[in-house]
């Protein structure tokens, strides 16, 4: 074992993913395993830099594999984005005797791991972000699970709706990316999908498409709406207006990041974490674990920050080839 780290401290920051708990039970399994101390950090780096720190054991973690959510709790902490605030995580760090941190979130997170390493933390970071969102990795944890959840909302909305021969806008999670409303959309047969990845059809051409279809007989029109691109309701209701056909607009919201997470969630992240530990363990630090082309990888984190990730163009061209 390489001696630069004796005890890892893990913290889980920004939103919540359902998978989060899979991650933390196994960094503290596969860290006891190896014989380093386990420190559980509360409330993300508000906790760390507040000294809410205690801790953990194998048993810390039993029961938690299957629940959503986060065992340590997560919050947002503005004192962190400032050096000061950063420099006051380290000592905190070093009063707690931490010489490796696992940082479980998205990009933000690894914004705030980078800095630790900086200022000499030993520091690693799991992507646990529902919107799939991080450039490096072709899986996030919280994802699969955020997408089923959606679908099977939307399957009910849809039942309802097509027995009121309706129009349905549904919004789902994303700010800044797609992802969620592109794989719901697919998965659940909407006509339209609209993602901040691409130009937005105007009001008219939505409308437009809406009631030619009508005419080709359809009696249902589903629309996904990713958060980023949002106005469902003032687009529901302009609908309703001009073509006089019963329309609703649904926010999932929330709803989307609860909930008992996946088998795949629960397998990703349980390597994810494991494979965090190792790498620490091998005296490696800013670096983020990613899942790529069917493996467990790491790329340094300033590299991964920088990359971009586009939208899948096939999975979204064949979104409006089945819209038909």
């Amino acid at each position: 074992m390489g001696k630069e780290v004796k005890t890892i401290g893990v913290l889980t920051s920004g939103g919540d993913a359902p998978g989060m708990n899979a991650a933390i039970r196994a960094v503290v399994r596969a860290a006891i395993s190896k014989g380093i101390k386990v420190m559980g950090i509360r409330k993300g780096y508000n906790g760390l830099i507040h000294g809410d720190i205690f801790e953990m054991n194998e048993r810390s973690v039993s029961d938690i594999i299957q629940r959503g959510g986060t065992m340590l709790k997560t919050a947002r902490c503005p004192e962190f984005i400032k050096e000061e605030g950063q420099k006051r995580g380290a000592q905190m760090c070093k009063v707690f005797g931490i010489d490796g941190l696992v940082v479980i979130g998205g990009d933000g997170s690894f914004k705030g791991a980078e800095k630790l390493a900086a200022l000499g933390i030993n520091t690693i970071g799991i992507p646990g972000t529902i919107d799939l969102d991080i450039a490096c990795t072709d899986y996030t944890i919280g994802f699969d699970t955020a997408v089923n959840t959606a679908m099977t909302a939307i399957n009910k909305i849809r039942d309802t709706s097509t027995s009121h021969e309706r129009c349905s806008v549904v919004e789902v999670m994303g700010r800044n990316a797609g992802y969620i409303a592109l794989w719901s959309g697919i998965t659940n047969g909407a006509e339209l999908i609209l993602i901040p990845e691409k130009e937005r059809p105007t009001d008219e051409e939505i409308i437009r498409e809406i009631l030619e279809n009508k005419q080709k007989g359809k009696r249902h029109y589903l629309i996904i709406v990713a958060e980023g691109v949002g106005g469902s309701e003032k687009l529901a209701k302009k609908i309703e207006e001009v073509t006089g056909i019963e329309t609703r607009a649904t926010i999932l919201g929330y709803l989307q990041r609860g909930g008992s997470p996946s088998a795949i969630d629960r397998l990703h992240a349980s390597m994810m974490g494991a494979k965090a530990v190792e790498l620490l363990y091998e005296g490696k630090s800013n670096r983020i674990v990613a899942y790529k082309n069917g493996q467990y990888v790491d790329y340094d984190i300033n590299e991964a920050l920088n990359m971009t990730k586009t939208i899948d163009e096939k999975m979204y061209s064949v979104s409006k080839i089945l819209s038909i």
